[in-house]
């Protein structure tokens, strides 16, 4: 077991340093289990303390946003007072979700809090607004499944083996007896089934689909859940889609597809940054293709850009570092300043330095 704990930005407890925050953890090979923490430990501060901030990160997914509000519920029936932040609130797609009103933006005057929790976010400034909104924190706790955090906060649970946030949330709820109904149950089901393609991407192990059998058990619906989160989706997605697809382009003999959306387009037809998710999927299945890309133009003068990846030799994680992102072995991002043009040049050269083009 390796442990790590590197600069923290806020919180008061001292600890020790293992890690330099200017070399966070690789992302290639990074399979070990990394805590510097308890669920024991966490558990004494969830309990001991009655002010919760809990927060996600920016464009937050379904592992975010359900794992927000199954840890939301389950401090509200200890009794706690919790505020559940994410920069961009509640997801339509994911409003179906219970107590999905709870979730909202922050506040524009910031507040003080006894722990302040981050969710899911590799890097703590991915919090965006959400952490503009913390004043002070006695303490904060870090739980996550990216191998590139690097370890911010007092008490830190980074869990690269975990598919999910959503999973180690459900391991931290049942190990330390925490409160757990139909409610917590359909959040955190959401959580671990998104960001596992829905059991179909290759982080899924037996104890994924033990937990998923657990939740049922206390009361979700599959069959519900499924046609909310898979079927349900707005017509301008679909639109969005047909000009994605106009936009595709392969490298590397096809080992390496994308597509791009610029803000010209999105505004014409009119949609959101959610309609996004999902939609590189679409490049990744096709047979041949080892990493596609997706790049999104964005209204500060960078480009969003989504890496998927179907070959752990083909590291998205380690290639996304190199631009200043992060995320997962195969599945990674980054926010590059530039044009759409520019940064679509820079960063296929990147990605066929990795993969190997010419076969």
């Amino acid at each position: 077991m390796q442990g790590f704990c590197n600069h923290r930005p806020m919180g008061r407890q001292e600890k020790r340093t293992i890690v330099d925050i200017a070399n966070p953890p690789q992302c290639g090979g990074c399979k070990t289990f990394m805590t510097n923490c308890t669920f024991a430990e966490i558990n004494s501060a969830l309990r001991e303390h009655e002010r919760f901030a809990v927060l996600g990160h920016v464009r937050p997914d379904g592992d975010a946003l359900g794992s927000q509000l199954a840890l939301a519920l389950s401090l509200k029936q200890l009794g706690k007072d919790v505020r559940v932040w994410n920069e961009d609130g509640m997801l339509e797609k994911y409003s179906f979700l219970s107590r999905a009103e709870l979730l909202t933006k922050p506040p524009s005057v910031s507040e003080d809090v006894d722990v302040a929790i981050a969710l899911d976010t590799a890097i703590q400034n991915r919090l965006g607004t959400a952490l503009e909104a913390i004043r002070s924190a006695k303490i904060w706790i870090n739980i996550d499944h990216h191998p590139s955090n690097p370890g911010y906060g007092d008490l830190v649970y980074v869990d690269p083996t975990a598919p999910a946030t959503g999973q180690i949330l459900f391991e931290l709820i049942k190990n330390q007896k925490l409160p757990l109904d139909r409610d917590i149950a359909e959040n955190l089901y959401v959580a671990i089934c998104t960001d596992t393609g829905s059991f179909q991407y290759s982080n899924t192990t037996a104890r994924t689909f033990e937990i998923a059998a657990e939740l049922v058990r206390v009361g979700v619906d599959v069959g519900s859940v499924s046609q909310q989160v898979y079927e349900n989706f707005p017509r301008r997605r679909v639109e969005l889609l047909r000009e994605l697809l106009r936009t595709m382009r392969f490298e590397g003999k096809g080992h390496v597809a994308s597509f791009r959306l610029s803000l010209k387009t999105a505004a014409e037809l009119g949609v959101i940054p959610e309609d996004n998710e999902g939609l590189i999927d679409h490049l990744r299945a096709i047979r041949g293709v080892i990493v596609a890309v997706f790049f999104e133009e964005l209204a500060d003068g960078k480009v969003r850009v989504s890496m998927r990846s179907k070959s752990e030799k083909a590291d998205v994680c380690a290639i996304c570092q190199k631009f200043g992102g992060g995320g997962h072995t195969l599945a990674a991002g980054a926010r590059i300043r530039g044009t759409l043009a520019e940064v679509e040049e820079r960063v296929l050269k990147a990605i066929c330095d990795v993969v190997d083009c010419n076969s």
